[in-house]
């Protein structure tokens, strides 16, 4: 989600590429840096902290050059600090590398660098492209790059300047965004479309596996094997406001459709056929042999997540967990000490309940894993160790896409506990993990099929009480789907396990009051159909949400929101995406403001 411009062409670079960054800082970032082509040497200014920081540090020395690449970070590898901020060089500064994405081999490819006598000043992933391009240098950049593009796993786009090739940038895509601007007598490159409006509307949007190398001349673009491609062009329309949103009406609704792509680079580096890897967590089998308890700690969306990973702890790692809300645990004598496991979720790392639990938790000797969206966050920082999920920001205070990713976590730290107490078969193992590698594609099958959801939505706007209900992991994503519906609609809606209805709540059930049945946990299916009618016997009109291969349930709801098949475990990820969009749509018909609801913010730094 790091902001990316390279500009090549006749005015001065670094006041394009302050601009474009400026354009692209919606997209939240941790430091930001520049790098310039002046009399065959590169010179780069980078600092931690906002764009005004860079500003200051500037000053006057970098006004006259027309070519440069900038960057604003948002930290993965490595914390927030300047060595760690974008651009990145070799060795002999004659390369210069900006980059969004992860490289999954990064670990491989630094030491065997090293071994081949680079040295290396930052923590990050990043650092690798410079020093790959310097080795692999035999006078062709473009050739160079392709080279090192070919040698790299994971997600990337990147975008490279030499001093001995000062007419040239050359960048490359692949699962990153990237788009080409031309302009009159001057070309841009950035990870997004409002980096560039200022100069120009007429636009190449880059495709994976696409290389595109600009001159003062023009551009040209090949695939990886440097087979040359023609592309369309495309001319924006959006204002500069809507550009900001992809198009989109509103950033939860751009963050919506961000999943698959989110929910895949929280996979990278993560999966192996028969295990998980998560090389960030380093438990003993003897010190999770002697956990005797898991605490699970977080507040709202994260929460909810927690929820979810209770199951999924107890289902397959046989410890008894707890989920406690943070603001809460503090204040109950919680029985944690050394035997005892605290894993606590925080989108932003900064939330005050959370963190004043993880501290409890640290005082009393328990072990601490964090699971958080931002590096360097005080979660991050006290932790002992640290999942991250690379939702990238969020800006919409409604948590979409760090809740699913949360839940990718939770799964994640499932099966490597599971592992190492030798507690899951390795078929199960293996089936978890291959549903888990679909998860993706299937969130965008569900996005696919968007536009029912929204005219469904429309039914929805005169409402004023609604009930959501599902048994086991089902009852825990309704309270997500509940919190979606009511935090940006103003709609009450309350979650329930089914079960619980009769014993009070169905006295609240009429015509007037829509029902949501989650019904995807088959082990409870017959179950969760019975609660289904009792709520129907009360003239209330049943929404249903269940796998495409159960054709019974249409039997017994008014309407039915088909999802892909996959195992239990893995349901929520699916489940709550209807949910979103539900509750998006519906905020939309009633008028309201859908990324900033009233009463809320985003980050809860106060208790």
């Amino acid at each position: 989600m790091c902001g990316i411009v390279g500009y090549i062409g006749k005015r001065p670079a670094i006041p394009v590429l302050l601009d474009g960054l400026k354009k692209l800082e919606y997209r939240g970032y941790d430091s930001a840096g520049v790098a310039v082509l002046e009399q065959d040497a590169i010179k780069a200014c980078k600092t931690v902290g906002k764009l005004a920081v860079l500003e200051d540090k500037l000053g006057e020395d970098f006004s006259q050059t027309c070519i440069g690449i900038g960057h604003t970070r948002w930290a993965t590898h490595g914390r927030p600090s300047d060595l760690n901020a974008h651009p990145h060089l070799d060795t002999e500064a004659k390369f210069a590398v900006v980059h969004n994405g992860i490289i999954e081999n990064y670990i491989e490819l630094k030491e065997w660098l090293i071994e081949q006598g680079h040295a290396f000043v930052s923590e990050t992933d990043t650092e690798v492209l410079p020093h790959l391009v310097e080795y692999f240098y035999k006078g062709d950049l473009v050739a160079t790059v392709r080279e090192v593009i070919n040698k790299l796993k994971g997600s990337f786009a990147i975008l490279v300047m030499s001093r001995q090739d000062s007419d040239i940038l050359v960048a490359a895509r692949k699962d990153s965004p990237m788009v080409v601007g031309l302009g009159e007598e001057e070309f841009l490159v950035a990870s997004d479309i409002p980096a560039i409006l200022n100069y120009t509307r007429k636009t190449y949007i880059i495709e994976d596996g696409e290389m595109v190398v600009l001159t003062k001349d023009g551009v040209k673009i090949t695939d990886f094997e440097g087979k040359e491609k023609e592309k369309q062009l495309y001319e924006v329309k959006w204002d500069a406001v809507a550009a900001e949103k992809a198009g989109y009406d509103h950033f939860m609704l751009k963050e919506i459709y961000e999943q698959p792509r989110a929910l895949q680079d929280t996979l990278i580096g993560r999966l192996e056929e028969d295990r998980a890897v998560l090389s960030e967590v380093n438990l003993t089998a003897e010190q999770l042999k002697n956990f005797r308890k898991v605490f699970i700690v977080a507040c709202g969306t994260a929460w909810h997540a927690g929820l979810v990973g209770k199951t999924l702890i107890e289902r397959w790692v046989r410890l008894a967990v707890e989920v406690d809300i943070a603001s809460e645990f503090r204040y109950r004598s919680p029985l944690v000490d050394e035997h005892t496991l605290v894993v606590v979720i925080s989108q932003s790392g900064e939330t005050a309940d959370t963190l004043a639990a993880l501290r409890e938790a640290k005082r009393n000797g328990a072990r601490v894993v964090a699971v958080t969206n931002v590096v360097g966050s005080s979660v991050a920082r006290e932790a002992h160790d640290v999942i991250y999920t690379w939702a990238g920001p969020e800006i919409a205070v409604a948590s979409t896409k760090a809740y699913t990713t949360q839940l990718e976590g939770m799964v994640l730290l499932g099966l490597y506990l599971a592992q190492i107490r030798g507690t899951l078969s390795a078929e199960k193992i293996q089936e978890v993990i291959a549903a888990l590698r679909k998860i993706p594609a299937q969130v965008q099958e569900i996005l696919d099929e968007a536009e029912h959801i929204k005219d469904f939505a429309q039914s929805f706007v005169d409402v004023e009480d609604t009930f959501f209900i599902g048994r086991s992991l089902d009852w825990n994503v309704a309270m997500e789907g509940a919190l979606k519906l009511k935090e940006i609609s103003y709609i009450h809606a309350e979650a329930y396990a089914a079960g619980e209805l009769k014993h009070g709540t169905l006295a609240l059930i009429t015509d007037k009051t829509p029902v949501i049945a989650l019904a995807t946990q088959m082990d409870v299916y017959e179950k969760t159909l019975s609660n289904i009618i009792e709520v129907r016997a009360r003239d209330a009109r049943v929404i249903g949400i269940t796998f495409k291969g159960n054709k019974d349930l249409v039997k017994s709801v008014d309407h039915v929101i088909y999802l892909p098949e996959t195992i239990a475990e893995l349901a929520p990820i699916l489940t709550v995406i209807p949910m979103q969009l539900l509750s998006y749509y519906v905020s939309v018909a009633r008028g309201c403001d859908v990324d900033k609801p009233r009463n809320l913010a985003k980050s809860v730094t106060v208790e």
